[in-house]
């Protein structure tokens, strides 16, 4: 072969060897380096770095949420651990300090501020009407027999309250404002709950024994007072004599149902806010238990927001 032929056989071999190249290879991407990728590898590279970008976007919201979470319990935690405490140590004397017919100076200190919220959060104008509503629903599928022998005992006071409430600031109706108005202060919520159940209960045709724990020296002041508050029908009032005083009320109590029903009468309910009005025997078919304000049993939004708390603190 001829130099010529040789020369031209060495430039057609360097021309086409770019070109073969250019076809085994592909669809390649070149960079200045020389590092040739294909579009597949180039897709997978970019996901690549999307997942690690939110994965460490992720990580930054979630320690910025557990770092805040940690400076709130910080803060929240030992106060709130020791209100759910106090709560439910309060409850429970509140339990017992009613079984044993304790009063409220019985109450240690850190107790007085779940009664306070117990009745200024309205929840115990809620129980009231809650327990005044079961009671009318009992009686709505009921009537006294016609022989006079049905009877009601109502704790009267429940419903004259106390003597620090003078008759100046008992009404003469049930004022409907009331009954759902939490503002008010227990005494007067109790006096309108149990008066709306006492006029039900009359205009129901039932006969109402009043039972009280005042001495029978004040009976004239007493039915002058239940007039005066527009209580008028009611069959009878039991009040203590003299020698009855130091006689503990339940044990009284007790002995004047024992002789109604020798009597021959019936006691459909017994009705009260005390537990000594409960208890012993000849109670009758019902026993209806009014909230106490003192013993607050059915706090239950107070038990419920302490509940809410204790998950976020453990969710935390």
């Amino acid at each position: 072969m001829s130099t010529y032929g040789h020369d031209m056989e060495r430039e057609y071999s360097t021309h086409s060897l770019p070109s073969r190249r250019g076809s085994e290879m592909g669809s390649h991407y070149s960079t200045d380096a020389g590092i040739y990728m294909s579009s597949f590898a180039a897709t997978v590279f970019l996901s690549g770095l999307v997942i690690v970008g939110v994965s460490l976007l992720s990580l930054l919201f979630a320690l910025t949420v557990m770092l805040r979470s940690c400076q709130s319990g910080s803060s929240e935690g030992p106060e709130m651990y020791m209100s759910t405490n106090n709560y439910y140590y309060c409850r429970n004397f509140a339990l017992h300090a009613e079984l044993n017919s304790l009063g409220a100076d019985s109450f240690p200190a850190i107790c007085k501020d779940f009664i306070t919220r117990y009745v200024k959060e309205g929840h115990y104008r809620r129980d009231l009407n809650i327990t005044v509503g079961i009671v009318e629903d009992f009686f709505s599928s009921l009537k006294p027999q016609n022989d006079g022998r049905d009877i009601v005992l109502m704790d009267v006071d429940d419903l004259l309250v106390s003597d620090t409430l003078s008759t100046n600031h008992l009404i003469h109706r049930v004022d409907e404002d009331a009954l759902h108005d939490s503002g008010k202060d227990e005494e007067y919520l109790k006096h309108i709950f149990v008066m709306k159940l006492y006029l039900k209960l009359q205009s129901g045709q039932w006969p109402l024994i009043l039972v009280s724990r005042k001495p029978e020296k004040l009976r004239n002041a007493t039915i002058n007072c239940l007039t005066s508050i527009g209580c008028h029908g009611w069959s009878s009032l039991i009040m203590r004599m003299e020698n009855e005083m130091e006689m503990d009320f339940q044990q009284f109590l007790s002995r004047q149902r024992s002789t109604l029903e020798r009597e021959g009468f019936r006691v459909i309910a017994s009705i009260s806010s005390q537990m000594d009005a409960l208890r012993g025997p000849s109670l009758g078919n019902r026993i209806f238990k009014l909230p106490n304000p003192v013993f607050m049993h059915s706090s239950v939004e107070i038990e419920n927001q302490l509940q809410k708390r204790m998950l976020r603190q453990e969710n935390r």
